[in-house]
């Protein structure tokens, strides 16, 4: 049997999977055990052991100052932000892109100029929000807003334009209103692509997020990391760079989860990643 016919099995592909993480973990582990050798108070790639101990202390003891547990703090704010940028440009996706991909007058009107906004490198829009919003959560969530929405709406508007046309004239020759299609007929359609374009939304969305909370904030992963960076405590910016990740990890699976519960039939073709 040829190699890409042959599927392995469940414990095969647990172990496959672990492989690279592993292989990751004792690759660092070696390169910090030989830097720390020449110099055992080097900074750059500490060990485990220091990593593990300064998560602790970030997630478990009070600060000196406030008395919080700066980990969950800061975990809690970005969440915030990342959950209601999110939130508002899933609105917009569902919004515009619906319009768009349904209305010709409405695509006529702003597919150019949502395909022409979406080329603006968000990031340099940042200084233009702070001088206009200040330094607050309203700046950080539109940084967020802008540099997602764009392409959710775009996708979304797709989903709808590659729904077959033979179903919206069956819809049309049974009597049904513009607004009963859209309700009953595209929005059913288009929901599964909708969280498709919110996973792939996720990972641009944690890059505005973590700038914008680098650049002007008192709280946040973000703010966090940038702020060690000066003492180059490495044992600090690692394991929130890992937190980060694994944040990541669990909002993209859920998300998989809720697809394959709420939309069954969209997942029937295979495997989804």
């Amino acid at each position: 049997m040829r190699l890409i016919n042959r599927t392995p099995s469940r414990f095969t592909a647990v172990a496959l999977g672990l492989l690279p993480f592993v292989a990751t973990i004792v690759t660092y582990a070696i390169a910090s055990h030989y830097r720390r050798l020449d110099n055992p108070a080097d900074k750059l790639l500490p060990s485990l052991e220091s990593m593990g101990q300064a998560f602790w202390r970030m997630a478990a003891v009070p600060d000196r100052r406030s008395g919080d547990l700066l980990l969950w703090i800061d975990t809690f704010d970005s969440l915030m932000r990342l959950g209601t940028g999110m939130a508002v440009s899933t609105l917009l996706a569902i919004l515009f892109g619906i319009g768009i991909g349904f209305i010709p007058h409405i695509r006529s009107a702003l597919a150019p100029y949502l395909a022409t906004f979406s080329l603006i490198p968000p990031i340099t829009i940042l200084p233009i929000l702070f001088i206009t919003f200040g330094l607050g959560e309203v700046s950080k969530i539109a940084l967020i807003v802008i540099g997602t929405a764009p392409v959710m709406i775009r996708a979304t508007a797709q989903a709808v334009l590659d729904i077959p046309r033979e179903m919206i004239i069956k819809a049309e020759t049974l009597g049904a209103s513009v607004w009963q299609m859209i309700t009953r007929l595209v929005l059913p359609q288009v929901l599964p692509k909708l969280i498709t374009a919110l996973r792939l939304g996720l990972v641009p969305a944690w890059i505005f997020l973590i700038s914008a909370e680098a650049i002007a904030s008192t709280t946040g992963l973000g703010y966090r990391i940038f702020l060690v960076r000066r003492y180059l405590a490495m044992d600090v910016i690692l394991p929130y760079v890992v937190w980060i990740t694994l944040l990541a990890f669990i909002l993209d699976r859920l998300l998989l989860l809720l697809s394959k519960r709420a939309f069954r039939w969209n997942h029937m073709g295979g495997a989804a990643l």
